[in-house]
């Protein structure tokens, strides 16, 4: 028997994803409790805090606290309730992932475009949410008929077979990118400054020195190469110590040359 709990605030965040707080991920008699754990993962991996379970089998559950793997604060906030209508009562926007379309007509978005659109009623201050079905049959008509909106996930031509919590993952990523996340940096980016104009010309003065010294420029088609040479690294945009390596290496030759 499943019982309603009540939502419990979830952490708040700061920047461009803070509409993510506006989002739930509702998921739909859940037949397995450690799929309820592995969205739960997928959730908290993409920003999203929000879980809540329409009848679900079995949860609370250990095999779902297994399966969250560090997600238990999602677990532990998640709200249970008795239907689909109580799960949406306070939404204003309501998109459904299916893999069949049947005979709803309903719009329907790529993940992307669905990302979108969540967030930006979210960003707007709306109660917004992502239905997920069961594992074997997904969402009923009559669940569809209370969506927005239809997302679809592509995949390969005769094979659409998702699990739930690779389907929650793929499109939690989805809001997150819409909500702007800062990409990921190497470590080391900006380490060191770009290379100036100055230092760019140079470097090609030392590189033309060097390739004339050891034979490889040759009248008339000096010209031309040197162009393309140039073109290739003012393509790449070296940082200044990227070039100091560059004509050391033009300097060992020039030494070898001497």
């Amino acid at each position: 028997m499943t019982t309603e709990r009540s939502l419990d605030p979830v952490p708040e965040m700061s920047g461009g994803i803070a509409a993510l707080a506006r989002v739930r991920i509702v998921l739909v008699e859940t037949s397995h409790p450690g799929n309820i754990g592995a969205a739960a993962r997928a959730m908290k991996n993409m920003g999203l805090g929000r879980l809540t379970l329409v009848a679900p089998r079995r949860f609370p559950d250990a095999e779902a606290t297994a399966r969250a793997s560090g997600a238990d604060d999602i677990l532990q906030r998640a709200r249970v309730v008795p239907d689909l209508a109580a799960a949406l009562a306070d939404c204003s926007l309501v998109a459904g992932a299916t893999a069949r379309l049947r005979t709803i007509s309903s719009p329907v978005l790529a993940p992307r475009e669905a990302g979108t659109a969540l967030l930006e009623a979210a960003a707007g201050g709306a109660e917004v949410a992502l239905v997920f079905g069961r594992e074997r049959s997904g969402l009923t008509n009559a669940e569809m008929a209370r969506c927005h909106y239809l997302v679809q996930i592509p995949t390969a031509p005769g094979f659409s077979s998702l699990n739930l919590a690779q389907a929650v993952q793929v499109l939690a990523y989805e809001l997150l990118l819409a909500a702007g996340a800062p990409r990921p940096r190497p470590p080391d980016q900006d380490a060191y400054p770009p290379a100036t104009s100055e230092q760019m010309e140079g470097f090609f003065r030392h590189l033309e020195q060097v390739l004339y010294a050891v034979g490889f420029l040759k009248p008339p088609q000096s010209r031309t190469l040197m162009r393309r040479l140039r073109r290739l690294f003012l393509r790449a945009r070296p940082d200044c110590n990227e070039i100091n390596i560059l004509r050391g290496i033009l300097s060992a030759v020039d030494e070898r040359e001497e």
